[in-house]
């Protein structure tokens, strides 16, 4: 009995030690990836850190207070041109719409951040989009010291009655001009519409002074303002 428990014992161990000895003798266990790819956020993660954005509960930043930072900024800048404002002069502040005067937020966060045209143009018949306060005090200011509104969106004519319901609700009660993207324009982009409207704009005689949007292509391209300021909108982007 005992030689056949030492035989036994002898096998197992000779099976146990084979494979031991071989893991000894490989290198050691490789991973390919791709750094740049690595670098990318997961898309959860990244709609995650908007929502903690807006709601100002993460290290990244507070949406609402970066918004008054720039509002200020814009407020500050027109109260110093309106003191050296020219003889005969007729200053023009251009506001931006969506993400600028009126936030969308509670529909993009509805639609988990898509691009949903027709989820957005419905919205948009609602007239609720809430005023952004800063830009609200913006265009106070701008009434008080004498300076012309232009509202400059890339939403389409057929939006313009839903639109002005939903400014004036907002406090926003009268302006200039309300500027919308005509069908003939429709395949235009943004930076090519803008800046062909804020051109008819100068073409009135008005000299656009400051100019507030959320998008590079809300200020850039000829003519610019005297002074442009952009607000942050981290939720989507418009070339």
């Amino acid at each position: 009995m005992l030689k056949k428990y030492r035989a036994l014992l002898a096998a197992v161990l000779s099976i146990g030690l084979a494979p031991l000895g071989l893991l000894a003798q490989q290198p050691a266990p490789r991973v390919s990836s791709l750094a740049p790819a690595e670098r990318i956020a997961n898309l959860d993660d990244l709609k995650a850190q908007l929502k903690q954005y807006h709601d100002c509960t993460c290290a990244c930043g507070c949406y609402a207070k970066d918004l008054d930072a720039q509002a200020e900024r814009a407020i500050a800048f027109l109260r110093i041109r309106a003191a050296n404002r020219r003889p005969q002069e007729k200053p023009a502040l251009v506001l931006d719409i969506d993400e600028t005067t009126l936030s969308n937020y509670e529909e993009m966060a509805k639609v988990d951040f898509a691009d949903d045209r027709k989820a957005f143009n419905a919205w948009a018949e609602l007239a609720q989009a809430p005023a952004i306060p800063g830009t609200l005090r913006l265009y106070r200011e701008a009434q008080r010291l004498g300076a012309s509104v232009f509202f400059l969106t890339g939403r389409p004519e057929a939006q313009r009655a839903a639109t002005e319901r939903n400014l004036r609700g907002q406090g926003f009660q009268e302006w200039r001009q309300l500027i919308m993207r005509p069908p003939e324009q429709a395949s235009a982009t943004a930076l090519e519409y803008k800046s062909a409207a804020r051109a008819a704009i100068q073409a009135q005689g008005y000299r656009i002074v400051l100019n507030v949007g959320d998008q590079w292509s809300d200020l850039r391209g000829k003519p610019e303002a005297e002074f442009s300021v952009k607000y942050p909108d981290p939720f989507y982007f418009i070339p």
